[in-house]
C-alpha cells in the first residue's frame, strides 16, 4: 500500500507541535488582556484611577482647612477684643500680625519637641493667595469705591499707580544690580534685580488708611493714597512677570533698549487688556440682569453675582493676561451698573458677602505674614537687607514729589507740601510682595535671600512705618489748611480725632453703606477749566459723567417703575417687622411699626409718601431705591 508507506510523525515531534500551539496561545491571551477590544464595555484608562495617595493627601488638605479657619476665629476674637476694650489706636492688621507670629512660635515649640507638626498647614502658599484670598479682597476693593472721587482724581491715580510703580522698581532695581556688582549687597543679576525691584514697590497702606479714616482727613489724599494702592498691586504683578518673561533664554539676544521696547509694548497690552475684560464682564452682566428679572428669587440673584465676580479672574488667568485688573475693574464697573439692577436684599446681602468675605481674607493674609517669621528657613543678609529699605524710601520720594509736581499744573485741587510727605510715608508693603517674592524661580539660595529680604520689607514698614504714621501726622499738621476755602468752610470744625479716634476699620463698618454706590462727591467750588478736582457739584457735570449719566446709564440699568419700588418697599418693611417679632421680648407692648417709626425720628430720617408715577431710574437712588424720584 503505497498509500500507508509514510511513518507517522514521532513523539518528540507531536510534543514540540503542541507546546508552540500553547505558547501561541498564551500570547495571543496576553495581547488581548493588554489590548482591550474597542467593542469592550471595559476599556479603562488606568491614568485616570485616582492616585494610592489621594487619601492622604485629603487628611492633610482637611488640617490645613482646619487650621485655616482655626487662626480666621482667633482673628475674629482679636478684633471683636480690640473694639471691645477700646484700643482704637492699634490698627487691626497689625494686631494681626503679631497673633501670627505667636501662633507660629507656639507650633514652632510644639514642633522642635516632636508634638505636633503643622508647617505644611502654617506655610504660606502663594497660589492659594492668588487664586483664593486676593480676588475677593481686590473684588471688594473695587466695588465699595467711592466712584465719585475716584473717577474725578482717575488722571493722578493712574499717572501715580503706573508710572510711579516703573520708578520705584527702577530705582530699586538698579540700585541692588548696581550694588551688588560693587561688592557692597549679595550680588543679583540683572533680572533677579529688577524682578526684586518690581515685586517690593508693590503697597499695601492699610494701616495709613485707617487712620486716614479715623481723623477725617482730605478725601483727596485719602483717595489719591487708596487709588494708587488698588492699581499699584495689579501692576506691580503684571511688571514682575513681564521682568521674569524677559529673562528666558528666547530673549537673550535682544539688547537693552528692544527688551525695554517690548516690555513696554507687552505691559501695556497686558494691563489695559485686562481691564477692558473685567469692565466687559460687568457690563455684560449688568445688561443680563436689566432683561433677565431675578429680583424674586434673591438666591439666584445672588449667585448670579457670586458667578461674575470671579469669572473675568478665571478667564484671565488662564488666556495670561492680569486676573486683578480684571476682577478690580469687574468689581468698579459691577457697582456701577449691575448693582442698581439688584433687588434691595440682594443688595444688602451682596455688600455684606464680599465685606466678609475680604475681612476674612485679609486677617488671614496678615495672620499668614506673622507665621511666616517661624514657619520659613531663613538666609539673612543684612547688607541687602539695610540698602534694599533705604532704596524702598528713596524709591518711594522719587516717584511721588516729582509726579506730584508735574500734576499740579494739571490739578485745580493741588497736591500739597504736606499731602506728599504722608503719600510718601504712606508706601507701605503688603502681602503681594511677599507672594510674588515666593513664585520667583531662581536658585535656591537666591530664592531664601530674596524671601527672607521681601518678608523684613513687609513686616518693618507694616509695623514700624505704620506705627509711625500717627505721630507723623502730628508733625505735619493739617494736611487741610492749604485746600481751598470753600472746602474748609464746609468741613465739620473741631478735631474729630479728639473725639473718636478708632483705627480698627471693622468697628466703621455699617450694615447699609450707600455712599460709595453714588457718584456724587461732597460740594467744592466748581471747576471753569474742567481740570481735575477732588470733588464736583451735581449741577457741574461734563465729560464722561455727563455721557455716562445720559447714555450709559439708562441703557445698562433698568427703569423701574413706581409700583416696583413700592414693592419693593413692603417687602423689605416686611422682612425688618419679621426680625423684629422674632427678637422681641414678651413684655414688650409697643408694636413694630410704632419702634420703627421712633427709631427713624431719632435718626432723623424722613418717610416720604409713594407719590408720583410713570417709571424712574434706581441708579441715582443711592444704595436701595425704596421711594420714587420726581
Amino acid at each position: 500500500m503505497a498509500a500507508s508507506g509514510e511513518e507517522p510523525p514521532t513523539k518528540s515531534a507531536a510534543e514540540a507541535f503542541v507546546n508552540a500551539a500553547i505558547n501561541a496561545s498564551k500570547d495571543l491571551a496576553e495581547a488581548a488582556l493588554a489590548t482591550p477590544s474597542p467593542d469592550s464595555e471595559e476599556t479603562v484608562q488606568v491614568d485616570n484611577l485616582p492616585a494610592p495617595s489621594s487619601q492622604e493627601e485629603e487628611h492633610s488638605t482637611s488640617m490645613v482647612i482646619f487650621f485655616i479657619l482655626t487662626v480666621l476665629l482667633l482673628c475674629i476674637f482679636l478684633v471683636h477684643l480690640l473694639i471691645k476694650v477700646n484700643m482704637h489706636t492699634l490698627p487691626e492688621s497689625i494686631a494681626v500680625i503679631f497673633l501670627g507670629a505667636v501662633i507660629g512660635l507656639f507650633f514652632k515649640i510644639l514642633s522642635l519637641n516632636d508634638v505636633v507638626d503643622f508647617q505644611e498647614a502654617e506655610t504660606f502658599n502663594p497660589t492659594m493667595f492668588f487664586l483664593l484670598f486676593l480676588p475677593p479682597i481686590i473684588f471688594e476693593a473695587g466695588y465699595s469705591l467711592h466712584k465719585g472721587n475716584f473717577f474725578q482724581n482717575i488722571g493722578s491715580i493712574m499717572v501715580l499707580a503706573i508710572f510711579g510703580t516703573a520708578i520705584s522698581a527702577l530705582v530699586i532695581g538698579s540700585g541692588i544690580w548696581v550694588l551688588g556688582l560693587a561688592g557692597v549687597v549679595y550680588p543679583l543679576n540683572a533680572v533677579e534685580s529688577f524682578a526684586f525691584g518690581s515685586l517690593i514697590s508693590a503697597v499695601d497702606p492699610v494701616a495709613t488708611l485707617a487712620i486716614f479714616q479715623a481723623l477725617d482727613i482730605d478725601p483727596i489724599l485719602y483717595m489719591l493714597v487708596f487709588g494708587e494702592s488698588v492699581l499699584n498691586d495689579a501692576v506691580a504683578i503684571v511688571m514682575t512677570t513681564t521682568i521674569l518673561m524677559l529673562g528666558q533664554p528666547e530673549y537673550a539676544s535682544m539688547t537693552a533698549g528692544e527688551l525695554f521696547m517690548f516690555g513696554g509694548k507687552h505691559f501695556i497690552v497686558l494691563f489695559f487688556a485686562s481691564a477692558l475684560m473685567g469692565a466687559f464682564f460687568g457690563l455684560l452682566s449688568a445688561l443680563l440682569l436689566k432683561h433677565i428679572d431675578l429680583s424674586g428669587t434673591p438666591s439666584l440673584e445672588f449667585g448670579f453675582i457670586l458667578i461674575f465676580a470671579y469669572l473675568p479672574y478665571g478667564l484671565a488667568e488662564g488666556i495670561h493676561l492680569s486676573g486683578i485688573m480684571s476682577v478690580l475693574f469687574c468689581g468698579i464697573t459691577m457697582s456701577h451698573y449691575t448693582h442698581f439692577n439688584l433687588s434691595p436684599v440682594t443688595q444688602i446681602t451682596v455688600q455684606q458677602s464680599f465685606r466678609t468675605l475680604a475681612f476674612m481674607a485679609e486677617n488671614c493674609v496678615f495672620a499668614y505674614l506673622g507665621l511666616a517669621i517661624f514657619s520659613y528657613h531663613h538666609k539673612i543678609e543684612l547688607s541687602l537687607i539695610i540698602w534694599s529699605l533705604i532704596l524702598t524710601l528713596v524709591s518711594r520720594a522719587a516717584n511721588i514729589f516729582p509726579l506730584s509736581f508735574v500734576l499740579n499744573y494739571f490739578r485745580d485741587h493741588k497736591i500739597t507740601r504736606k499731602m506728599q510727605t504722608i503719600m510718601w510715608f504712606s508706601g507701605l508693603r503688603g502681602a503681594i510682595a511677599f507672594a510674588l517674592s515666593l513664585f520667583l524661580n531662581f536658585s535656591n539660595e537666591k530664592r531664601h535671600v530674596i524671601i527672607t529680604t521681601t518678608l523684613i520689607i513687609v513686616l518693618f514698614s507694616t509695623l514700624i512705618l505704620g506705627g509711625c504714621t500717627m505721630p507723623l501726622m502730628k508733625l505735619v499738621g493739617d494736611v487741610n489748611e492749604d485746600t481751598t476755602p470753600a472746602a474748609r468752610r464746609r468741613r465739620p470744625k473741631g478735631n474729630k480725632a479728639k473725639k473718636d479716634l478708632n483705627l480698627v476699620k471693622t468697628h466703621d463698618w455699617r450694615a447699609i453703606d450707600s455712599e460709595a454706590f453714588s457718584e456724587m462727591t461732597e460740594t467744592d467750588e466748581p471747576s471753569a477749566g474742567g481740570s481735575e478736582v477732588g470733588f464736583v457739584r451735581t449741577n457741574h457735570k461734563s465729560g464722561l459723567i455727563k455721557i455716562d449719566e445720559i447714555y450709559l446709564r439708562p441703557f445698562f440699568t433698568r427703569q423701574f417703575t413706581t409700583e416696583e419700588i413700592r414693592t419693593g418697599k413692603i417687602k423689605m418693611t416686611q422682612l425688618a417687622n419679621q426680625w423684629y417679632t422674632s427678637v422681641r421680648r414678651p413684655n414688650d407692648d409697643s408694636s413694630a411699626e410704632e419702634d420703627i417709626t421712633l427709631l427713624a425720628n431719632e435718626n432723623g430720617e424722613c418717610t416720604s409718601g409713594a407719590g408720583g408715577g410713570g417709571s424712574v431710574n434706581n441708579s441715582h437712588s443711592g444704595m436701595i431705591s425704596l421711594s420714587p424720584m420726581s
